[in-house]
C-alpha cells in the first residue's frame, strides 16, 4: 500500500501494536491478578482450582479469537504495486502451505532432502551438533526444557532452510546469502535482547526491590510500555526514512542511538532508589528500546523482490524470537540464580543480570557497521542479482 520511502514509518506504527498489547496486557493481568487473588487466597477454593496467574492470562488472550475472526475480513493488497514490481498470486497458496509446513515437522522435513544426498548428510551432521550443544548446555545449566526446545527449534529453521534452498534458490539466495541482511537480523534482535529480557524481569525487580503491588506495576509499567511502544516505534520509523533520504543506510544508524540511550535509562532505572524514577525510567527505556521496530523489516524489503517479502519478514522474526525471546528474559534469569546463590539478595541479583545483559550491544554495534558497509552496493544491485538467479524483472 505504500511507497518504499516510507516503510519503515509504517512498519514502525504497525510494529507499535505490539507494545500497545503488551503494554494493557500488563495493566489488566496485574489488576487482575491481585483482584482474584484477594477474592481466593486458597486456590483450591476459586472456582476450578484457577490461580490469578492463569485467570489473567486467559483473560488478556482470549479477545484475539474474536479479533482473529476480523482479521478475516481483511484484503490482500496487489503485492509490488507502489514499486511497478507487480507479482502474480500464486496458483495454489495452500499447496504451497501444506509444502512449507511439510519442511519444518521432523521427520516429514526429510522428503523434501530426498534427491538431494548430500543435503541430507549435512543435516544428520547438523542434527548431531545440534544435540551435543543442547546436552552440553543442560548439563552446565541444568535447564533441559529450555535447551530442548531451543535445540529442536534451531533444527527446525536449519531444515528449513535447506529446503528453501532447493525450492526456491533465488529465495534463498536473495535472502541467506545478502550480507546486509544476515547482520542487520543479528544486531537489531541483540537490542530485542536486552528490551525483552529487560522489559520481562520489569515487573519481578520492582516489586522485589520498591515492594510495589501487581497491579501498582501493572499500571504504571504496562501504560508507560504502551504509550512509550507506541511514541518510540513511531518516532524511529518516521527518522530512520528522513536519514535513509540523506545516506543510503540510513535506517541502520537508529540502531546506534538505542544502544547510547538504553544503557544509561536502564542503569537509572534499575539502581534509583525511588519508585517513581523507576516508572519514569522504564517509561523512556521502552520508548528507546522500541525505535528499532520498523528497521529490519523496511531494509529487509528493500533488499529482496516483493514475491520474497513475507519469508525475509519471517527469518526475521525468527532470528528475533530466538535471540530476543528465547534467550533474553532466560539469560537475565539464570544470571540472577547464579548471583543469588553466592550471597546476593535476590533484587541485587536481579539489578546486576540486567545490567549484564546490556554486554550484547557489542555484537549490536558491530554488526550494524558490518550491515552499513553493504547494505547500499547490495541494495542498488537489487534487480540485477534478482535476474542473474532467474527471477523475471
Amino acid at each position: 500500500y505504500y511507497p518504499p520511502e516510507r516503510r519503515a514509518t509504517v512498519i514502525a506504527i504497525y510494529s507499535a501494536g505490539v507494545f500497545i498489547g503488551a503494554g494493557i496486557g500488563l495493566f489488566l493481568g496485574g489488576s487482575i491478578l491481585d483482584a482474584w487473588n484477594a477474592r481466593y487466597p486458597d486456590p483450591s477454593a476459586a472456582p476450578f482450582g484457577l490461580r490469578g496467574w492463569q485467570v489473567a492470562f486467559m483473560a488478556v488472550g482470549l479477545p484475539g479469537i474474536l479479533v482473529a475472526v476480523w482479521v478475516r475480513t481483511l484484503k490482500e493488497p496487489i503485492r509490488g504495486q507502489s514499486e511497478g514490481l507487480v507479482t502474480e498470486p500464486h496458483p495454489a497458496p495452500f499447496r504451497l502451505l501444506g509444502s512449507e509446513l511439510a519442511a519444518v515437522i521432523p521427520p516429514l522435513n526429510l522428503i523434501g532432502l530426498m534427491g538431494d544426498p548430500r543435503a541430507l548428510v549435512i543435516n544428520a551432521i547438523a542434527a548431531i551438533g545440534i544435540a551435543a550443544a543442547a546436552a552440553g548446555l543442560i548439563a552446565l545449566t541444568g535447564s533441559w526444557e529450555q535447551w530442548i526446545a531451543f535445540g529442536i527449534g534451531i533444527y527446525i529453521a536449519f531444515s528449513w532452510a535447506q529446503s528453501l534452498r532447493i525450492r526456491d534458490p533465488a529465495t534463498f539466495a536473495m535472502i541467506l546469502r545478502s550480507k546486509a541482511i544476515i547482520y542487520t537480523f543479528i544486531a537489531f534482535p541483540c537490542i530485542g535482547f536486552v528490551m525483552g529480557g529487560g522489559g520481562y524481569w520489569t515487573p519481578a525487580l520492582l516489586m522485589r526491590l520498591h515492594g510495589a503491588s501487581a497491579s501498582e506495576v501493572g499500571l504504571y509499567i504496562g501504560l508507560g510500555a504502551a504509550i512509550g511502544g507506541l511514541v518510540g516505534t513511531t518516532t524511529g520509523g518516521i527518522a530512520a526514512d528522513w536519514l535513509k533520504k540523506r545516506i543510503p543506510s540510513g535506517r541502520l544508524l537508529i540502531g546506534y542511538f538505542c544502544v547510547a540511550t538504553i544503557v544509561p535509562s536502564l542503569l537509572w532505572m534499575i539502581y534509583t532508589d525511588s519508585l517513581v524514577t523507576a516508572y519514569v525510567m522504564s517509561f523512556i527505556f521502552t520508548l528507546c528500546a522500541s525505535m528499532w521496530a520498523g528497521i529490519v523489516p523496511s531494509t529487509a524489503n528493500d533488499l529482496v523482490m516483493p514475491r520474497m517479502r513475507a519469508i525475509a519478514g519471517a527469518c526475521y522474526i525468527l532470528t528475533n524470537t530466538f535471540i530476543a525471546f528465547a534467550l533474553g528474559p532466560y539469560v537475565i534469569g539464570q544470571l540472577s540464580d547464579v548471583f543469588n546463590s553466592r550471597g546476593m539478595n535476590e533484587g541485587e541479583a536481579l539489578q546486576l543480570a540486567m545490567a549484564l545483559s546490556m554486554v550484547i550491544f557489542v555484537v549490536t554495534i558491530v554488526c550494524t557497521w558490518l550491515a552499513q558497509r553493504h547494505l547500499p552496493q547490495e541494495e542498488a544491485s537489487r534487480l540485477e542479482r534478482a535476474r542473474a538467479l532467474g527471477e523475471p524483472v
